[in-house]
């Protein structure tokens, strides 16, 4: 069974390392001639990646997917609760400045 834990965690972890690649990639495409511009698809993908990174610690790393079905449903509203709150004061902000 050790073996299994350990290869689950090592599929688990290139995951997360291919979606921070994944991240990187994608923010260099936004570079137009060595000038950063905002982009709000880029911000909104960050976000995004970002929450199913945690989504994917709290599973895995913190062994909230054996936990019972109210912490993984509480995990998740947490998870649900920040993306509306990061995205919508990313979007409020934009409409406003």
């Amino acid at each position: 069974m050790k073996s299994g834990v350990n290869n689950r965690l090592l599929v688990v972890w290139l995951v997360l390392s291919a979606i921070t690649v994944g991240y990187f990639w994608m923010d260099r495409t936004v570079d137009h001639d060595g000038i950063l511009r905002p982009s709000a698809v880029v911000t909104a993908s960050a976000v995004m990646i970002a929450l199913v990174k945690v989504r994917i610690i709290f599973r895995e790393f913190m062994e909230v997917r054996k936990a019972p079905a109210l912490l993984c449903r509480l995990t998740d509203a947490w998870i649900a609760i920040i993306a509306v709150s990061l995205l919508g004061c990313y979007f409020i902000g934009s409409a406003v400045g």
